[in-house]
């Protein structure tokens, strides 16, 4: 199975610094157990179960009948990581039965016990010890076996139920065991995932896991415009949807021609190849990939040659292993028509005519479709693709679209501050079905995000949104490895919306990225908060993130602080203000050194040529923070001169930041860097006057 990225561990219960919230476990923990490590996703039930399991050198492992080759490749992976040196693959009736059989040596030991004073301890020993020689088994399968399922109960595991992608997880030293069960591949897989997440060197947390997803669709469009990921890019993208258990991609670049302007020419051979091999990796990490094509800017609706043409490019996709298929038609006018035909057949160009042409074409299509074996529901993007207000439009795509056609819908605006369930169960009765959502985050492809990477949490999303959508995925940035952030929290919260908080998905995300490294992480952190505005696509914007709230707090907190040392007149006023500025001075050092601290701590080279124009930067803007501190300094010690030269510098450094372009032809549109604005900047343009 090709794999594109590191191994990285994503337990996310490394207690960064206090960057990281620990997990909230469904039960009580006793004084004895040790602490539930916090994963992501945020499974729907985590307890422990007892103390974590050694893994010894040697390692017995069995695999049911229906594990597929990726999913027995991530467990022996991740054994082998943890410093397992050598895996036997054991039958798994055997691997059962000798489980049974140590389970009930272990009731018996402890009936004989009862009468003793010390039972618990007696019992423990004689289970750790039996652990010890027998060493560890793995055990992996589905709950369709009936030998997982014991085996799953002996460990302390409990039924997953029949959801799909559900899974079963348990870990218990006392039986050294580890029981994996899916209610399906995907299920099983995902619980190899969750294994991942629980494995150290040498040991495996003991928890009892019972999980599945709140919702069908999760994951990422690639819907931007400017330029595409690269094959690399996709490549590593698809890796990582699998370890976040994202298992949706979806194919629509605006800027590759045969997807969009060139829609009827066939891929050249060199470009089908590579989405033959996206498409087999999506497969090896349980992706659904979904290819799209956009003819609406050229199509003529009526004639029957489009429509074969629509067809063929749709079968060469199919040929090549993709199910599922999406047919965009935003971004595109419906005020004219593209051919003579179509004003003949559907009347004068506008809603109502564009509703009846597009659902006619999109009902042909799924009709094709439905005669593939294996293929998915068609997906589309209608031209109204934003609000529930009722048009025209809509109605005829209400009223006559095949109802297996599934809606995509971008919330109540193009880049919305906001998405309800009230908002979203308008837009389920004015498109007469489910809607599911293209959420239009992280993305930074329209002019209020020039210069701007989107590194804030994914926030302000409605628990409880599986009611009325039937999936989420998230629109990223041209910089696909920083996009991480956003899709991290992404994936954690259709999982589990319950459960979801965009702070600790945020944190999270910056220790998956610093492999656990908790200077790396908050390093990340900090640079993080300097690029956490949004706004939305309205002229004025609407920022719905605010920009660098970390920064301007303490900035705040400093201005108060110095404010009111020189407004007391006490004797240790200046004793205040040096105490305000050592304060300011640690955040301001951790800002400076945080582009270094990235490059050499972050392992995913994606993500650091992605971020280097925004790294380079911060590091002129994070020396100009520093200077301004050195001049308030300086003004404190009564060296008026010094500080002036102090600020002078600051002013040099801040403009040489400014002037800091991105990457020519890496993002659109472009514009110059912009780092904490309206909030650094601003500080240091009013510091001398302080």
């Amino acid at each position: 199975m090709p794999r594109t990225r590191r191994t990285a561990c994503l337990v996310t219960g490394l207690a960064v610094a206090g960057l990281l919230a620990p997990a909230a476990p469904s039960v009580a923990e006793t004084k004895h157990d040790p602490p539930i490590p916090a994963l992501t996703p945020q499974p729907q039930k985590l307890d422990a179960n007892g103390r974590a399991l050694d893994v010894p050198r040697t390692v017995r492992l069995a695999f049911g009948d229906d594990v597929d080759e990726p999913t027995r490749e991530l467990v022996t992976g991740t054994l082998r990581d943890a410093g397992a040196k050598r895996i036997v693959e054991v039958d798994l009736a055997e691997a059962e039965a000798e489980a049974e059989a140590e389970a009930e040596a272990e009731a018996g030991a402890e009936a004989g016990a009862e009468a003793e004073a010390d039972v618990e301890a007696e019992a423990e020993a004689d289970a750790q010890a039996r652990s010890r020689a027998h060493g560890l088994t793995v055990i992996v399968g589905s709950t369709r076996d009936n030998n997982v399922v014991s085996a799953l109960e002996d460990a302390g595991g409990q039924d997953p139920g029949k959801h799909a992608e559900g899974y079963a997880l348990a870990t218990s030293a006392k039986s050294g065991t580890a029981v994996l069960a899916g209610v399906d591949a995907d299920g099983t897989y995902y619980a190899a995932q969750t294994l991942k997440q629980l494995t150290r060197h040498r040991s495996i947390a003991g928890v009892s896991v019972t999980d599945h997803p709140t919702m069908a669709l999760r994951g990422a469009i690639e819907g931007f415009y400017g330029s595409p990921w690269t094959h690399e890019e996709r490549m590593d993208q698809l890796a990582f949807y699998g370890d976040v258990k994202m298992n949706t991609y979806i194919y629509a670049p605006k800027d590759d021609p045969y997807h969009r302007e060139k829609w009827r020419e066939p891929y050249p051979a060199d470009k089908l190849a590579e989405l033959g091999e996206l498409v087999r990796q999506a497969t090896d990490h349980h992706v659904r990939f979904t290819f799209a094509v956009s003819p609406g800017e050229s199509i003529c609706f009526s004639d029957a040659a489009d429509l074969k043409a629509l067809e063929t490019k749709l079968r060469s996709m199919y040929d090549l292993g993709v199910r599922s298929f999406s047919v965009p038609l935003d971004d595109i006018q419906y005020g004219e028509w593209n051919c003579d035909a179509d004003q003949a057949k559907y009347g004068d160009p506008g809603q109502e005519g564009a509703g009846r042409a597009q659902v006619e074409l999109l009902n042909s299509v799924q009709e094709f479709l439905a005669g593939l074996e294996g293929t998915k529901p068609l997906q589309m993007v209608p031209t109204e693709y934003w609000d529930a207000k009722d048009t025209a439009y809509k109605t005829q795509i209400r009223e006559n679209l095949d109802p297996d056609v599934e809606i995509m819908w971008t919330g109540p605006d193009v880049v919305p501050f906001e998405i309800t369930r009230d908002a979203a169960a308008d837009a389920e009765k004015v498109w007469g079905r489910k809607v599911f959502l293209w959420d239009n985050y992280p993305v930074n492809d329209f002019g209020q995000s020039a210069g701007r990477l989107h590194l804030a949490p994914y926030d302000k999303r409605e628990a409880g949104l599986e009611q009325e959508l039937s999936g989420i995925v998230l629109n990223p940035m041209n910089q696909a490895a920083a996009s991480k952030v956003a899709l991290y929290g992404g994936a954690d919260f259709s999982w589990n919306n319950a459960d979801y908080d965009a702070r600790r998905a945020w944190r999270a995300s910056a220790s998956y990225l610093a492999d656990g490294s908790p200077g790396t992480a908050k390093a990340l952190l900090a640079f993080f908060d300097t690029q956490h505005y949004g706004s939305t696509f309205t002229d004025p914007p609407k920022p719905w993130q605010p920009q660098a709230p970390e920064l301007d707090r303490r900035l705040k907190k400093f201005k108060t602080a110095w404010a009111e040392s020189d407004s007391d007149g006490d004797s240790d006023g200046d004793g205040d203000r040096r105490k305000a500025l050592r304060a300011l001075r640690d955040y301001a050092d951790l800002l400076a050194d945080a582009p270094q601290r990235i490059r050499s701590g972050v392992s995913d080279e994606g993500f650091v040529a992605d971020s280097e124009p925004w790294l380079k930067a911060l590091d002129l803007w994070g020396d100009a923070l520093l200077a301004t501190l050195d001049g308030l300094k300086a003004r404190a010690d009564g060296d008026d001169a010094q500080a002036e030269k102090h600020f002078a510098s600051s002013a040099k450094l801040a403009e040489k930041a400014a002037a800091v372009m991105p990457d020519e032809g890496e993002t659109r549109p472009e514009g110059p860097i912009k780092v904490a604005d309206g909030v650094l900047d601003t500080f240091l343009a009013d510091a001398p006057k302080l």
